[in-house]
């Protein structure tokens, strides 16, 4: 019988979550993601020290204020790296816009168009590229206009289904619901006990979100992330696409037990009625959701604080 992580193949299409070049190699993945705290930890190793060094001479050629040299380093450097995932693996890279724009509609969409701008000047069609917007209100809004230029999104930073059926209801091409971190929030706020996989939070979010959009005939790509153990990817088996780190890659090459099927379009059934939020409803429902609320927060802040940082690298040179 073949591993696990073959087999999940047969039945998910296998995303990879890091900007490690080597990882790719060794594990094949469809697609890759990278965001502010994959790209701060690529630009410590020496391989992309000099893609960081050729970005930074870019960027003064550009000219412009030491803020907008330092924003073009930044999204050279991402757009770079993105490149050269590319070339390794067939389907798509997320390269994610600025999380300080998440709650500005216009800015987001600017910044999109820019990151698009320069990866097809680099000879790399938009149809191999996802821009990762987090899904506000505002970023939602700013995906549903791209995807009408020919822009795809991935909208990050989804942990409730209010998040989901906006986005869905927008038009966006995938979405990144997480899993491990809304475990993550469980574990510190409730007295939850977890038994088996299928009783983890954010499996079951996930699990809720695929199966609305299968039974009502979305065709918003379903891609769980954020990922804490095997089991919570063997419990989300037949996703549309799953991103997961190198660690869990290689725990689930190494095991050659069976791996059922968890999830399938076929047999979708959701209890939760087809919606079109408006932006009243979408802001109340996302506050009624604790847990939805502070990680999205804590996400953007996180997201941001790495971006500071690579900053500062990048200043530092």
């Amino acid at each position: 019988m073949s591993n696990k992580l073959e087999q999940l193949k047969a039945m998910t299409d296998v995303v990879a979550d890091t900007g490690d070049i080597e990882a790719m190699r060794a594990f094949k993945p469809m697609d890759a993601t990278t965001n502010p705290s994959l790209l701060l930890k690529a630009a410590a190793l020496p391989h992309y020290a000099e893609l960081l060094d050729r970005a930074k001479d870019w960027a003064g050629s550009q000219g412009g204020s030491d803020a907008e040299q330092l924003a073009n380093c930044c999204d050279r450097f991402a757009v770079d790296v993105g490149r050269e995932i590319l070339e390794i693996i067939p389907g798509r890279i997320s390269t994610e816009a600025d999380a300080r724009l998440s709650f500005d509609t216009d800015a987001t969409m600017e910044r999109a168009r820019k990151l698009i701008g320069m990866y097809e000047q680099a000879d790399i069609h938009r149809e191999r590229i996802l821009i990762k917007i987090a899904s506000t209100w505002e970023g939602i809004r700013a995906a549903e206009q791209l995807e009408k230029e020919g822009i795809n999104c991935n909208l990050t930073l989804l942990f409730g289904f209010s998040q989901a059926a906006a986005c869905a209801d927008a038009g966006v091409f995938l979405i990144s619901p997480f899993v491990g971190r809304i475990l993550d929030w469980y574990k510190a706020n409730t007295e939850l006990v977890i038994e088996k996989p299928e009783d983890d939070p954010g499996v079951q979010s996930v699990s809720r979100i695929y199966n609305y959009y299968k039974q009502h005939g979305y065709q918003t790509v379903v891609m769980g992330a954020s990922f804490r153990n095997a089991g919570e990817i063997e419990a989300l088996a037949g996703c549309d696409r799953l991103t997961i780190s190198p660690a869990l890659l290689e725990e689930l090459a190494g095991d050659s037990g069976e791996l059922p099927q968890r999830l399938n379009a076929d047999g979708a059934a959701s209890e939760d009625p087809k919606d079109s939020p408006a932006e009243t409803g979408f802001r109340y429902a996302l506050n009624a959701d604790a847990m939805a609320t502070e990680k999205l927060a804590e996400g953007i802040r996180n997201f941001v604080a790495d971006q500071v940082k690579l900053e500062q690298l990048i200043s530092s040179r």
